[in-house]
């Protein structure tokens, strides 16, 4: 250990997960919504909280657009407050690095919420097979589930909701995932969700189902 570096030691909690877990009622877990921009990541991830709200779940939601606004702030945000230096530094922009690195905060927050026996949901493209696969290792055997979202390029662009594909494909945007950036899709999830195909109830109901046949609704 280099001397100059602090000391950082794991303090264990008085309360423990399993204790959080029952006082919930339910499972801690990650349930990692992933695909390309505009496949519906973010419409049904929020169906399925709010249906597991109303079931009295505790859920939180962490959607990448909305995490952009803050812990992930773009280099011009964080400038605007801190000045130019500190944004440069500790801003994140959209290239492969920043993108591993914006997953990798997402994954760190989400294994706290984990921990705190939330059924934490995330609404993220993360193109990279191996920045989904590293939030995955941090966490215990079943608490990662991964669900991919399917939808074909050609339906996303042609939803386009916030008019990225467009500008994409003017060139007014660089290293746009599907256009000139890849998507890596996941090669084992746990559910793939046709969004092209049925309605986010639908897929939140299948969402749900695996939740309560995984055993994740319960403590048993």
């Amino acid at each position: 250990m280099n001397p100059t570096d602090p000391i950082v030691v794991w303090h264990n909690q008085s309360v423990s997960r399993a204790d959080r877990e029952r006082q919930n009622g339910h499972r801690g877990c990650v349930v990692w919504f992933t695909g390309l921009s505009g496949c519906g990541k973010s419409t049904v991830a929020n169906v399925v909280d709010h249906k597991l709200y109303e079931r009295g779940v505790r859920t939180y939601l962490l959607d990448g657009d909305n995490v952009r606004h803050g812990l992930n702030a773009t280099p011009a945000m964080l400038a605007e407050r801190y000045g130019d230096e500190f944004g440069k530094r500790f801003g994140l922009g959209f290239g492969q690095q920043d993108r591993e690195e914006n997953i990798r905060r997402v994954g760190a927050v989400s294994q706290l919420m984990c921990d705190a026996g939330l059924v934490t949901l995330t609404a993220f493209v993360s193109p990279y097979r191996a920045d989904r696969d590293a939030v995955r290792a941090t966490l215990a055997p079943g608490d990662f589930i991964e669900i991919f979202v399917d939808a074909p390029l050609e339906v996303c662009e042609a939803r386009d909701p916030k008019g990225l594909y467009k500008k994409a494909r003017a060139g007014q945007i660089k290293d746009f995932t599907g256009i000139d950036a890849p998507y890596e899709p996941p090669i084992e999830p746990q559910l793939v969700l046709k969004s092209a195909e049925f309605s986010p109830e639908a897929l939140a109901e299948e969402v749900l189902r695996y939740l309560t046949e995984a055993g994740k609704l319960n403590v048993t």
